[in-house]
């Protein structure tokens, strides 16, 4: 069985990708393949700013999303794309 750490870190991950709009932001990060800052993904996704910069967090937090500034802007990068593609393809098989 693995360690209570190991199992923590994978529950993170997972309840990181429980919400339908942080897999369209990691979706949509991976698939514009460029650098894409946080209003503009609030507007592809109609939703207000600070409800997208906190589904952001919780991506970050799982390590499945990387925030950097350039200038005053807030850009988004994702993280371990394969595998997160890998997950949405598992997901799609067992659904």
């Amino acid at each position: 069985m693995p360690a209570q750490e190991e199992i923590d870190r994978v529950s993170i991950v997972f309840g990181a990708l429980s919400h339908p709009t942080r897999i369209k932001i990691l979706l949509i990060t991976g698939e514009t393949r460029k650098p894409l800052h946080i209003k503009a993904m609030a507007k592809i996704l109609k939703a207000d700013y600070a409800a997208v910069y906190r589904h952001i967090e919780v991506l970050k937090k799982a390590n499945l999303l990387e925030i950097y500034e350039v200038g005053r802007s807030r850009v988004l990068s994702p993280l371990h794309l394969d595998t997160i593609n890998q997950i949405v393809r598992l997901a799609k098989e067992v659904t």
